[in-house]
């Protein structure tokens, strides 16, 4: 039924709860989570979730200090780590890149207050985080404050409150007070937590009233490690692990101190709550292994660990670090361990591009492999640490330097985080209560510079202003705020209903297997049997036994096909002959006869059993293109002689064949990517001859169709909110299809897309790609050759207009590859998007009228190990269910529906029968596509009966006898003689007898 997999989804959360939600978390219970996601239901557990998060969810985006605000030396601010780190002489002098230098103007934010409220208003976010500047408030690090630093933040919160935005402030990101950092060698000295806490009362007393959520400082892993062992960044101490693990102790420490004081003094009367913003990354295992697994969790305990579990469960580093780090690690006395046990209030986390991938040592991977699964992590979090409130506070990805506004890669990657959110809320019991983007616009991002961008609003740093410009992700989360989610829509749910009567319901073999080896029986030679010695078959030479004619049922190998292809219940089979094995020569001079006898057999045998043959003439393969190497030698479809061979292959199969074949296709799938431009005008100009020659001489008695089927994966815009996007997907839509579309479904012409575009880059760019010209007598040779639309579909691509990954561009029509991270994707990384396949069918019916269509290969490749075919269950299923769509709701003129392919020895891993060791076996997918024909659809209880008139069944004995109806005559009129003179002969006997009786 249409709802099955509406109801496989619904039935998700409870078969994750038999697999287990976290209990009471405690140290090591994290370790548990690698094996329960191996255990989720396939396909069913990756699929999108289409859902809304809890009520009062807060959506907010954040920025630091440095990153944003500029300003360095406004104000009486004073010199952090990061200003001093920024300055340094390049190496080698004259190195350093042109452009901004670190974070001294960025995006200006401290000159530009009201600029950046006004962006989150327009967002519509209920909170926003940001970092006070430590030098901006206290220029020394220490008293006395700055009254213009004061008054700079005051202002900020008070517009903030104004608008209704939630402020979540965190009091150190990174920006230590270079003072601090000479005079006491920073986080390296135990003197550093007393003077953080009595920064922290300052921003307390002045800004705690407007504050109910404080961030006590922002990823001390990274502060810690690269600050202080590594000295990747400032303050650059390359004082190595011993002296990274004596600042994490000391920023702890800080962390404890600040907490209490806020609990003691401040929460009574400011009733907010105080944590510490921990990143981390994800790691899985290389195998599923209890050793890997064990590595995956050190890992995890030696960088988010490392702060968490002091913090969250019992004032000590966690039992992996202090067992293999040894003398490395301090200790905490049992008194610090009650002190810095239980101070945070919620479980703030950091996840992203700042740490994954980039900032995350090397060597705390444990040989185990880094990956970005956010919802997993929050599922471990979730174990390990006693089910916390969690509030992320900064997660996204980003994008290239260069890209201004169409920042579509950004965008998939915050779906996939927003929905693994949902998804760790809905179906694993997480309590996350607020998710934060990062960051609400483009700054210094950290040691990549301005190389990559983050924001949600674009900043020209060139510029003298710094105006801000919405990216495309802005729309997206603006609307996605407003929907609290990705609510169920309409069309995302299946329908139920029928196909019309006479549906073509078909499966598809590239190349059917042909075996033309004679059975024994053909043998004319004569044996004798060695009973007495040998046991074997002794030839006698020289003695033969008369011939007899061939018989298709000689051929072995067709009855096996004939009988798998009758368990699918299909109506069709499509499949294409060898033209280079046909003619070998390219021409009438050489004929395999033995093959096309093996063609008429095969055809006929499948009109027997009540499936009609769909036979192309020629399908493009690697070897040569399937040509005959004579034409594949001279030029293939550059040489015009290939059209005219073409021309008399096709009647050559129409008289050989065209009694037993009344549906064809000419070519089937020609593969633009590989075609020239020449190549594809010859190559038109042989479809439409070969279609004129049908019409002309055979349809009339063969009484068939004819046309071509294209190759038409759905081409969809990144960005949905971009014009640009638009123009790239419709110009990709034009190249794709529209090249041999247009001519035969439309004008006569090439698409005048492709026209323009090939002028522009061609007086532009200097190339010289020549798109040919057809005269008029042949745009009315082409126009309307056809008989109906064939297609096949696999999958859809997003394209952006942005250049974002040099791999993935193409510099000839100007576009980029963009993958949506949130699809589902196939072993081979096809992507899984049913809608696709409706938006297709919708686009050629606005594009060449209500054309009967016929999709005639649509399938996914699957790894053999999956459980049971699950993948290509789903996907039959919902491509399917989308196809019902167009034909019902759009009112397409869909005719008939394929899956590719027959059997996984022609196709590997995309049959629907698997083929090992010389057996074939029907996969699950079989067996359900099975169940669809028979229902021709998905009918529900509302759906009325559709009463089809009995199909004539057709059969070659039918044939037999309607083709040779002067012989049936001659041969009725014999037996009618026969019968009436031996009717004679018998009466005039008996009137013999009774006259001499």
């Amino acid at each position: 039924p249409a709802g099955s997999m509406a109801l496989a989804a619904s039935l998700l959360p409870p078969l994750l709860l038999l697999l287990g939600r976290p209990g009471l978390g405690a140290p090591g219970q994290g370790a548990g989570t690698w094996s329960r996601f191996a255990r989720l239901p396939y396909p069913q557990d990756q699929l999108f979730l289409h859902d809304t998060f809890p009520d009062g969810f807060l959506w907010g985006a954040g920025s630091a200090a440095y990153q944003t605000e500029g300003g360095w030396r406004q104000g009486g601010k004073g010199a952090s780590v990061w200003d001093t780190f920024a300055h340094r002489p390049a190496t080698p002098p004259g190195s350093a890149p042109p452009g901004p230098v670190g974070g001294d103007v960025a995006s200006d934010s401290y000159n530009n207050l009201f600029r950046d409220v006004e962006a989150l208003r327009r967002l519509g976010v209920s909170h926003y985080r940001f970092s006070l500047s430590w030098a901006r408030l206290l220029p020394n690090g220490t008293a006395p404050p700055n009254p213009a630093g004061l008054a700079h933040y005051g202002r900020l919160l008070a517009r903030l409150r104004e608008l209704g935005v939630e402020p979540v402030v965190t009091l150190y990101h990174w920006d230590l007070p270079q003072a601090l950092q000479d005079a006491f060698g920073g986080w390296a000295s135990p003197v550093l937590p007393r003077l953080f806490r009595d920064y922290a009362e300052l921003c307390f007393r002045h800004f705690g009233g407007q504050v109910r959520y404080w961030l006590t400082m922002d990823n001390p892993y990274v502060v810690a490690w690269h600050g202080y062992g590594t000295g990747r960044l400032p303050p650059g101490v390359r004082g190595g692990p011993r002296l990274g693990y004596l600042a994490a102790h000391h920023l702890l420490q800080a962390h404890a101190e600040v907490w209490h004081l806020y609990n003691d003094h401040f929460r009574p009367a400011q009733r907010g709550k105080v944590s510490i913003a921990l990143s981390s990354h994800w790691i899985k295992p290389q195998h599923m292994s209890e050793k890997n697994i064990r590595e995956c969790q050190k890992s995890l305990d030696f960088v988010l660990g490392w702060f968490a579990k002091p913090i969250f469960i019992d004032g000590d580093y966690p039992e992996s670090m202090r067992s293999n780090l040894s003398s490395l690690l301090p200790e905490f006395s049992e008194a610090e361990k009650k002190y810095i046990k239980g101070t945070a209030d919620f479980f703030a986390l950091s996840f992203g591009a700042t740490l994954s991938f980039q900032l995350l040592d090397s060597h705390m991977k444990f040989q185990q492999l880094e990956s970005i699964s956010l919802r997993q992590l929050l599922y471990w979090i979730n174990s390990e640490y006693n089910n916390p409130q969690i509030f992320i506070v900064e997660n996204s990805w980003f994008v290239s330097g260069t890209t201004k506004k169409d920042d579509a890669k950004y965008i998939y990657y915050l779906k996939k985080f927003i929905m693994e959110t949902l998804k760790a809320i809905r179906y694993d019991g997480v309590h996350v209560f607020g998710y934060t983007v990062w960051s609400l616009l483009d700054g210094f991002e950290w040691h990549r510079g301005y190389s990559i961008r983050r924001g949600l609003f674009y900043v020209d740093f060139q510029s003298h202003d710094k105006k801000l410009m919405p990216k495309s992700s802005v729309l997206f989360y603006q609307k996605l705020i407003e929907k609290n989610g990705f609510p169920p829509l309409p069309e995302n749910q299946p329908i139920e209903g029928i196909f019309p009567c006479g549906f073509a319901w078909g499966i598809v073999d590239n190349y059917i297997q042909v075996d033309t080896t004679p059975a024994q029986f053909l043998d004319s030679s004569v044996y004798l049997w060695d009973v007495h010695q040998t046991k074997k078959l002794i030839k006698v030479d020289g003695v033969y036994a008369s011939k007899r004619k061939r018989h298709c049922v000689d051929f072995a190998a067709i009855r096996l096909q004939i009988s798998l292809l009758q368990e699918m219940h299909v109506t069709h089979f499509h499949f294409s002959l060898k033209w280079s094995v046909i003619l070998p020569l390219g021409n009438l001079s050489l004929i395999n006869h033995t093959l096309v006898h093996y063609y008429q057999c095969f055809a006929s045998e499948l009109l027997r059993v009540n499936i009609t043959p769909v036979v192309a003439l020629w399908q493009p393969m690697i070897e040569n293109q399937e040509l005959p190497v004579s034409l594949a030698k001279y030029g293939a479809w550059e040489n015009t002689e290939t059209v005219q061979a073409f021309v008399e292959y096709a009647r050559f199969c129409f008289t050989s064949l065209g009694d037993h074949v009344k549906f064809w296709i000419t070519m089937n799938e020609p593969s633009v990517k590989n075609l020239t431009y020449t190549a594809g005008h010859n190559l038109l100009k042989a479809h439409a001859k070969v279609w004129h020659l049908y019409d002309k001489e055979f349809r009339r008695s063969q009484k068939g169709k004819i046309s071509i089927a294209l190759q038409a994966d759905w081409v969809e815009p990144a960005c949905p909110f971009s014009r640009n996007d638009q123009e790239v997907a419709d110009r990709i839509l034009e190249f794709d299809i529209g090249w041999l579309a247009e001519p035969i479904f439309g004008n006569g012409d090439y698409p005048e897309v492709m026209r323009a575009w090939l002028h522009r880059i061609n007086s532009v760019d200097l190339y010289n790609f020549h798109l040919p010209y057809f005269s008029e007598d042949e745009k009315k040779l082409i126009q309307g050759s056809f008989d109906f639309f064939a297609l096949s579909h696999y999958t859809t691509t997003l394209v952006g207009s942005e250049k974002e990954d040099a791999v993935k561009y193409d510099h000839y029509l100007e576009v980029q590859m963009i993958n949506d991270i949130t699809w589902l994707h196939s072993p081979s990384r096809a992507a899984v998007v049913p809608w696709g396949l409706r938006k297709l069918l919708k686009w050629v019916k606005s594009k060449y009228g209500n054309v009967p269509i016929y999709v005639m290969a649509n399938g996914i490749d699957d790894d053999q190990n999956m459980v049971h075919d699950k993948l290509r269950v789903y996907y039959i299923q919902n491509y399917i269910n989308e196809a019902l769509k167009a034909y019902t709701l759009d009112d397409v003129n869909l005719q008939g529906y394929f899956v590719y392919s027959f059997n996984d020895k022609t196709a590997p891993k995309y049959g629907l029968y698997s083929y090992v060791a010389n057996q074939y076996e029907a996969k699950p997918s079989l067996k359900h596509y099975r169940e669809i024909i028979g229902k021709n659809g998905f009918p529900g209880p509302e759906t009325p009966e559709l009463l089809c008139p009995e199909e004539v069944a057709s059969c070659p004995e039918c044939h037999f006898f309607r083709t040779r109806k002067s012989l049936l005559a001659f041969i009725a009129f014999i037996f009618v003689a026969f019968i009436v003179t031996i009717f004679f002969i018998t009466y005039y006997s008996k009137r013999v007898e009774r006259r001499y009786k």
